[in-house]
Formats: structure tokens, sequence, C-alpha cells
């Protein structure tokens, strides 16, 4: 299977040397289910995007420092890219800014969190069981950095996982699958965006995601299902 990550945004340079950048942690944490994928990166961010939908057997749109609401040209263009993929039923993975952009595509709605930034592990409860989620597990925990939140779905998805702090956390809508965490994160590297950032933070907020490091993450589980989903039937509407 060959994937498309739509990439819209870098890991900064000084952060490059130790924990690499975006597509070689999407390769790393996806290769640990299935190490025969293969990827084509796309420069999001430039408008760089397929010229035909079915270049790849999938895609996945990365995580970015932007929002969603930015006044930026890429991102109306990567909207309508996702409307022309949701319509040709290609299966399609969304990643913290890629779930946030995807459901605001397809008609719900984004906005700056009043209850601030979600930052280190956060724990989240599975809300409803899919065919493809085996391992089945009724909790887990993902690494996170985000601002924004979905507070209203597109019609017709699905919240499939949730918290108090971030209630619409996992979202399926019919051939498309996302996530408000970062799976693809490591603990140094959720480390030293959480100092990189103090100063943005509350003395209690950076506290206690430096302190949530201590728990385990389910990142293997979630690549699992990543692939369960895109191996299963498709979905017609």
């Amino acid at each position: 299977m060959n994937i498309g990550i739509l990439q819209c945004d870098n890991v900064q340079e000084k952060f490059v040397s130790q924990h690499g950048d975006y597509p070689a942690m999407f390769s790393a944490f996806l290769k640990q289910v299935d190490p025969s994928l293969t990827f084509t990166l796309y420069n999001a961010k430039a408008s760089e995007l397929p010229e035909h939908i079915d270049a790849c057997d999938a895609y996945l749109i990365t995580g970015s420092r932007h929002g969603v609401n930015d006044p930026l040209p890429w991102i109306s263009t990567l909207e309508t890219f996702v409307k022309k993929l949701h319509a040709a039923q290609k299966k399609v993975l969304g990643i913290c800014f890629g779930h946030q952009l995807i459901a605001k595509a397809l008609g719900g709605k984004v906005i700056k969190s009043p209850k601030g930034w979600g930052v280190g592990m956060s724990q989240n409860n599975l809300l409803q069981t899919k065919p493809w989620m085996t391992p089945n597990q009724e909790h887990f925990n993902l690494l996170v950095s985000h601002q924004d939140q979905v507070v209203k779905l597109p019609d017709g998805a699905e919240a499939l996982a949730g918290s108090d702090f971030c209630p619409f956390y996992m979202m399926q809508i019919e051939n498309t699958l996302t996530i408000q965490g970062h799976p693809e994160f490591s603990k140094a590297y959720s480390e030293a965006l959480l100092r990189e950032r103090q100063t943005m933070l509350t003395s209690h907020c950076y506290e206690e995601g430096l302190k949530s490091l201590e728990q385990t993450k389910d990142d293997a589980l979630i690549a699992q299902w990543f692939m369960n989903f895109l191996h299963y039937p498709i979905q017609n509407k």
C-alpha cells in the first residue's frame, strides 16, 4: 500500500537532528505494523497536491502549527481536495490539524478552545467500537499538542473516542478516520515542544503536561487500528 502524506508543517530545524521530520515520524509509526508500506510526500503548505486522487491508495493529512481557520490560501486549497477525496470515497487519515481540517471541510466547526492548550499525554475513552478496532481497548493514551478543537461534527460523522477535555477526539465519516492526538510523536519530542512553549502555557498546564509524560502511550494500538481501517472494505454512501 502506498500512502500519500499531505504534509502541513515541518519540525523546527533545531529539533530535526534528534527527532526527525514528520514524514519520518509517520513512516516509523505505521511501519511498526506493516513494514511493506511506501509513502509519497506532498508539500500541502506549498499547495502541492496529487494531480489525480488515485495517485495513492490512501492519504494522511498531518498536524500543523497553523489553525484551520487561518486565512491562508493553501488551507482552502487543501479543504477543496479533502472534499474531492470524500466524494470519491478514498481512504483518508487525519492527524490533529488534519482531523480539524477534515471536520471543517465536510461541514463541522472548529474553534480555539476556551479550555486552553492540550499538551502532554491525553487519556481518552472509546465511545463506540468498530469492526476494525482490533485488538479492542476501551481506553487509550496519546500525546497531544493543540489549542483548536472540533466542537461540531460534520453530518454523518461519528465520534469514536473522547474525553471531558476533548469530546470529539476521534471521528469517522465513511472512509475517513481522524484523531486529535499525535500517535507519531515520541515522548522526547513532546517534552521538547512543551519546554519550547513553556512561556505560552500556564504554569499548571506546563507542569501537568510534563508529569503526564510518565504515562504509557498507545501509539502501537492506534497504528494497528489505522492499518485495519485502511484495509477494511470501502463503505459506500
